[in-house]
């Protein structure tokens, strides 16, 4: 059994999730110890319990430790089926997290697997619906899935109730992807996504969208959704050739929309600067189908503590190796 240590680097949920993940494709027993032990509520969440129910489920493994506060548990799989799957977090959780979490699994799974979710689709601290629609499902299609994504409503923090879905077809293997210029921009748009909270807010943080960065009126957006309760999201979105790039800030209370409006301007900002095709948030959702495929290379913004540690438990589980290579001072090219 390998022994995972889910304290160490960044020491949040990734580990798990990863080490869910890997554990599926390889078939390796795992136990993971001092789960997120350095944060102020340590051990198993409801949003991580998800991910290790929804793991259990789609490769019918044994199980122990697997209850909210937990910091530890083992796991150990056998055969990932495809099939249908509904997965509910029972609160505002991420359901973008358990998606990702079985995705790869089920992408090197026999048949097609069609999947169902109740949870949060647009939360703090993960991807939301449409970050994972736009950025990170187009470039597992170049890599041979075949991903159709289709939500029903949105769910916010902290009543979530959102309702999504997602169809994936496929493959032996997952092809090489080299993505290291992100090609001409086709597009652009700022678009604030709300519920249930007053028009005004929206249009604050569009305004500071266009002073900021002087964007033309058209693509400048707002949509009003169905959601069970209250939420808002900035999502600056840059269409190129080769890949897209979304940068998002959820709204909070506390929390003024021009300054949601502002750390999402930073944020892409920061993008357009680096002139790399891979944000900082993708890189390290796309080592793990490069490493159980062909591999490949990619330019990005410097690693996180978050990306590597995500490559330390990659490694753990297969003879892939990453080199991460500086080009600049905001510029890197991650080689798998």
């Amino acid at each position: 059994m390998l022994v995972i240590d889910g304290s160490q680097g960044e020491g949040g949920g990734q580990i798990l999730r990863t080490s869910l993940t890997m554990a599926m494709v390889t078939g390796r027993d795992i136990q993971v110890e001092k789960i997120r032990a350095g944060r102020e509520k340590p051990g198993l969440m409801r949003q991580h319990l998800a991910c290790v129910k929804a793991a259990q489920s789609v490769s019918d493994a044994t199980v122990s430790g697997a209850e909210v506060g937990s910091t530890v548990i083992t796991f150990k799989p056998k055969a990932v089926k495809a099939g249908e799957y509904h997965f509910a977090v029972g609160t505002a959780g991420s359901t973008m997290l358990i998606f990702q979490t079985v995705l790869p699994a089920l992408a090197l799974a026999e048949g097609v697997s069609r999947l169902s979710f109740e949870g949060g689709t647009h939360n703090i601290f993960a991807p939301s619906f449409d970050f994972i629609a736009m950025a990170y499902a187009p470039l597992l299609r170049q890599m041979g899935v075949a991903i159709e994504m289709e939500i029903d409503r949105h769910g916010f923090y902290p009543q979530g109730g959102g309702r999504c879905s997602a169809e994936i077809r496929p493959t032996v293997r997952f092809g090489r992807l080299e993505l290291t210029k992100a090609g001409d921009l086709l597009s652009k748009e700022a678009v604030v996504t709300s519920a249930n909270i007053p028009a005004h807010i929206a249009e604050r943080e569009l305004g500071e969208i266009a002073k900021q960065c002087k964007w033309p009126e058209e693509t400048l957006r707002t949509e009003r959704v169905e959601s069970m309760g209250g939420g808002n999201i900035v999502s600056m979105r840059l269409h190129h050739e080769h890949c897209s790039e979304v940068v998002e800030q959820v709204g909070k209370v506390g929390l003024s929309a021009e300054r949601v409006a502002r750390r999402a301007v930073q944020g892409m900002r920061r993008y357009q600067a680096a002139a790399v095709p891979v944000g900082e948030h993708l890189a390290d959702q796309l080592m793990l189908p490069m490493a159980l495929g062909e591999g490949g290379s990619f330019r990005t913004l410097k690693p996180s503590l978050h990306t590597q540690t995500n490559r330390d438990v990659i490694h753990l589980f297969t003879e892939r190796r990453f080199r991460f290579d500086q080009l600049a001072k905001d510029a890197w090219e991650i080689h798998i």
